[in-house]
């Protein structure tokens, strides 16, 4: 018996590094996506191939992870025998279309994908928010990547065409419609990001010495004039904590605004959550700058990085009428750029 899965890519709107620290985040589910064909079998022998590495790779359930592309899917079968939805190994195939290392979480979506397959095969109830908890049980133990719970309900939860304003503190969400007269546009800069390579997790412990200087777990919940008002304190973690406070309430006022239909205001907060990522909270690269800038000069309604940080992709949020002229020449100002792909409510499901 074998099962086949889809979870799509996901782009965040806004909400950078909040999902860790007691803040909201505005993810939107993307066509591009990753599929999972599962076949059981018996012992712990797992055998991998994917289209997107070319061949094919062997492991074990007992493997430790070794840095590999194929990390998440052993990390995911370890998973499911531990939530008993599976009894051993498998073999998988694996296509997909969300380029790695553009912060488009093709890891959750790989490692959700899995544990829906499992879920299939062992006929389970278990839901799609405790399969995204248990992705992250993946990501932050097994693999080492210290990450909040934001892609895996994106991928887990949401719909091509849908954004979710999820409180990851409680895992309340609610869907938020799109702008039909503006598409959310996706911009691959040409430098890939990987988030074992040590700054995503450098970031994580710094906010983690805050909270200890703040005594709370919930850096975004903090007041920015208090933490402004604070004189002992490294300033280094006085900017990331900033960060973390005023760009939890840039995701507030921004599903307000795309509730009523600002979409000017929406792009302008899209601006300052670039401005505070690069400098507050330190994780954007110049090419990615450079990128954001000209998205917005030429005709965005505003633009940002998405994802974990240093490298990887912008979102812009542009007019459906002029996309395709501004993508042209955003394009040709930058030739390592590439379009991904472009998201708003005339592909949501009906």
């Amino acid at each position: 018996m074998s099962i086949t899965i889809t979870a799509p890519g996901r782009v965040n709107l806004i909400g950078e590094h909040t999902d860790y620290n007691g803040g909201w985040v505005l993810p939107a589910a993307l066509a591009v996506s990753l599929s999972v064909t599962l076949a059981p079998r018996s012992g712990d022998q797992i055998s991998v191939t994917a289209d997107v590495f070319g061949g094919q790779v062997r492991r074990r359930l007992n493997d430790a992870a070794a840095g590999h592309w194929s990390d998440p899917a052993v990390g995911a079968l370890r998973e499911a025998n531990t939530l008993g939805l599976l009894t051993g190994g498998a073999d998988l195939s694996i296509t997909s279309t969300i380029p790695a290392g553009s912060g488009l979480s093709s890891s959750a979506a790989l490692i959700v994908a899995i544990l829906k397959a499992a879920r299939g095969i062992a006929g389970s109830d278990i839901s799609d928010t405790a399969i995204a908890v248990a992705a992250r049980r993946v990501e932050n133990d097994y693999i080492g990547v210290p990450c909040g719970i934001m892609d895996q309900m994106a991928v887990a939860v949401a719909a091509p065409g849908e954004a979710m304003a999820l409180d990851t503190a409680t895992l309340d969400y609610r869907v938020v419609s799109l702008p039909r007269s503006h598409s959310m546009a996706v911009i691959h800069s040409g430098h890939t990001r990987q988030l074992t390579d040590g700054r995503y997790a450098a970031r994580k412990e710094e906010c983690d010495a805050a909270k200890a200087v703040f005594a709370t777990n919930d850096l975004c919940q903090l007041i920015p004039e208090e933490i402004e008002a604070l004189v002992r304190i490294d300033p280094v973690l006085k900017r990331r904590t900033r960060h973390c406070a005023t760009e939890h309430r840039r995701v507030l006022a921004a599903v307000e605004a795309l509730e009523a239909g600002h979409i000017d205001g929406f792009g302008q907060l899209m601006i300052g959550s670039h401005a505070s990522m690069r400098d507050d909270f330190d994780i954007t690269i110049p090419p990615i700058d450079a990128l954001v800038s000209d998205a917005v000069q030429f005709g965005a309604a505003g633009a940002r990085m998405t994802g974990g940080g240093f490298g990887g992709c912008i979102v812009a949020c542009v007019e459906c009428g002029i996309r395709e002229e501004w993508q042209a020449q955003l394009l040709a100002a930058h030739p390592r750029a590439r379009f991904i792909d472009a998201v708003d409510a005339r592909i949501a499901p009906s």
